[in-house]
C-alpha cells in the first residue's frame, strides 16, 4: 500500500512538474524588446523637432495619429509607445549668406528653437526633462520621465564669433554640427560642390573645434565633407560625432561615411548614429518623371531646406510632397536600416554605432515612420542575434561614452 501510495505520489508530482514546463513559454521577440527597452537607457541623437514646438496647432504632448497630416514624427506620448527615453532636439538653422547681418538672424533663429525646447520641458514637466549630460537623463529615467537634450545644426549662427560656442553651451546646447547642407565659413560641405574643390576645415573652424572642445561641446560632422572629418580628427582633443549619418558602403551617398571614415572615427572613440533617412539607408531605383518633378522644383526653389522665409519653406515641402505622393519610391526598411549598423560592427566594432533618426528632416523608414514605431529596430537586433549588451550600446551606451568623454575634457 505504501509503494502504491508512493508511486501514485511520483505520478502525480511528475504531471504537475510537465504541466509546468508546458506552462513556461520564451518570451516573444517583441516582449523581450519591450523588457530591454525597459531597463535601458535608449537615445536618439537627432530630430528636427524643435520647430514644430512654435506650432499654435501642434501639441507635442498630445499624441497625433501618425497617418494624419501635419502629425509629424515625434511627439511624447509615441516617444513612450515606441520606447525613446532620450531625444536631441537640434536648432536647426539653414545657410545663408555669409554677412553680419544674417549671422545675427541666424543665432536668432537658433535661439528661438533652443528656448522653444526649454519652454517645453517647462510646460510638461511630468513627461520630460531638460538633460545637459548623461547623468541627468539617467536620473529622468529613474522618475519614469523622458529627456530631452538640445543640438545645433550647422555652426552658421556662431558667425565669426567664437565666444558663441561657450553661449550656446550655457543655452544647454551639448553638440554642434559644423555645417548643413552648403559650405560656410567652418567647412565645405558633403553636398555642396559649387567649388569642385574640398578644402575642409577652415583656420576659422579649426578654432571653433577647439572652443568645442574646451567648453565641452561634442563636434558633429554628419554633413561634413570628407576633408572636413579628417582635419577635424587632425584637431580634436575629444571625440566626435556623426549625428544622422549611414555607411556609404551599404549606401553609396555623399552624406554617408566610408570604411576608411569610419576606422578614423573609431580610431578617434567617435560614434556614427544611424540615420532613417531612407536616401541614406537605401539607394532607390531611378523614377524618370519623378527626377525631372524635383528638378524643377529645385529650379524654382533651391534648397528647399535652406529656405528661410516659412511660409514659403511651407509652401515649397507641400509641393515636395505632392511629388512623393505622386511618384512614390521604393522605401528602405528596418532590415535595410540594421544592414548598416551590422556594416558598422563588421568593418569597426559595436562600440562605434548608435542611432540618429533625424525624425521630422527626413527621417522615416517602413516599419519605423515616426518614433512609435522605434521598438521595430530593437526586435531586428535581436533577431539578428544581437546580445542585450550590444543593443544597449546600440541604443545609447556607445553615445554615452563619447558625450562624458566630451565633458570630462572640456578645459583639458
Amino acid at each position: 500500500k505504501i509503494r502504491r501510495t508512493g508511486f501514485a505520489l511520483f505520478v502525480v508530482l511528475s504531471l504537475a512538474a510537465a504541466s509546468c514546463r508546458v506552462a513556461i513559454t520564451p518570451p516573444t521577440v517583441e516582449e523581450r524588446a519591450r523588457e530591454l527597452h525597459a531597463r535601458m537607457l535608449t537615445v536618439d541623437t537627432h530630430s528636427d523637432t524643435a520647430f514644430s514646438l512654435l506650432r499654435t496647432d501642434w501639441k507635442i504632448g498630445d499624441r497625433h495619429d501618425p497617418s494624419a497630416r501635419g502629425a509629424g514624427k515625434i511627439d511624447l506620448p509615441r516617444m513612450k509607445e515606441g520606447g525613446l527615453d532620450a531625444e536631441f532636439f537640434a536648432a536647426f538653422v539653414g545657410q545663408g549668406p555669409l554677412t553680419p547681418e544674417a549671422y545675427v538672424k541666424a543665432k536668432d533663429r537658433a535661439l528661438q528653437a533652443v528656448e522653444a525646447v526649454r519652454k517645453m520641458t517647462e510646460e510638461y514637466p511630468s513627461m520630460i526633462g531638460l538633460a545637459v549630460d548623461p547623468e541627468g537623463a539617467r536620473r529622468l529615467k529613474k522618475e519614469g520621465k523622458l529627456t530631452a537634450f538640445i543640438g545645433m545644426e550647422n555652426g552658421y549662427p556662431i558667425g565669426r564669433d567664437l565666444s558663441l560656442v561657450e553661449f550656446f553651451h550655457k543655452k544647454g546646447v551639448r553638440y554642434i554640427t559644423l555645417c548643413h547642407s552648403s559650405d560656410n565659413d567652418i567647412c565645405d560641405s558633403s553636398t555642396d560642390r559649387r567649388d569642385p574643390e574640398d578644402k575642409g576645415l577652415s583656420e576659422f573652424g579649426r578654432e571653433v573645434v577647439a572652443e568645442c572642445n574646451r567648453a565641452g561641446m561634442i563636434v558633429d560632422i554628419s554633413h561634413a565633407s570628407e576633408r572636413s572629418f579628417f582635419d577635424v580628427l587632425d584637431v580634436a582633443k575629444a571625440p566626435i560625432i556623426a549625428s544622422h549619418s549611414s555607411a556609404r558602403a551599404v549606401c553609396d551617398n555623399p552624406r554617408n561615411l566610408t570604411d576608411d571614415q569610419l576606422r578614423a572615427l573609431a580610431k578617434n572613440g567617435g560614434v556614427i548614429q544611424i540615420c532613417f533617412l531612407a536616401a541614406y539607408v537605401k539607394t532607390p531605383p531611378v523614377i524618370p518623371e519623378r527626377e525631372k518633378a524635383l528638378k524643377e522644383l529645385e529650379a524654382k526653389y533651391g534648397n528647399i531646406r535652406q529656405i528661410q522665409d516659412e511660409a514659403l519653406r511651407t509652401k515649397a515641402m507641400a509641393e515636395r510632397a505632392a511629388v512623393n505622393q505622386k511618384y512614390p519610391q521604393v522605401r528602405a526598411n528596418v532590415q535595410d536600416l540594421v544592414d548598416h549598423i551590422d556594416h558598422v560592427r563588421k568593418v569597426v566594432g559595436v562600440d562605434y554605432v548608435g542611432i540618429g533618426t533625424d525624425f521630422d528632416g527626413g527621417g522615416g523608414i517602413v516599419g519605423c515612420d515616426d518614433v512609435s514605431g522605434m521598438i521595430h529596430v530593437t526586435e531586428e537586433l535581436i533577431r539578428r542575434g544581437y546580445t542585450d549588451r550590444e543593443i544597449e550600446k546600440i541604443w545609447g551606451g556607445n553615445f554615452l561614452r563619447v558625450f562624458q568623454k566630451v565633458l570630462d575634457l572640456a578645459g583639458k
